[in-house]
């Protein structure tokens, strides 16, 4: 959703600047091309890193604390 939000505010500003000469004109459609061509790569990046995932998932959660002997009473501290 935000994607698609992001290419209407693009298309939005690229009629507004063919209207009519500006100075923003050119460093103006570098700019948004840019903007453009970033959301694309990390779209792109996502979908990727996603599929990565599925192919290799994570192992699971392995806890680094001792696991609680229920024959041991719990210790007080000082």
């Amino acid at each position: 959703m935000p994607a698609a939000l992001a290419f209407y505010l693009l298309r939005v500003i690229a009629s507004n600047i063919s209207d009519g000469p500006s100075d923003f004109d050119g460093l103006g459609r570098q700019l948004i091309g840019g903007f453009a061509l970033a959301i694309v790569v990390a779209v792109a990046f996502a979908i990727l890193k996603l599929r990565w995932r599925e192919q290799n998932p994570t192992a699971k959660f392995i806890s680094i604390s001792a696991a609680i002997d229920e024959a041991d009473p719990p210790k007080k501290r000082q």
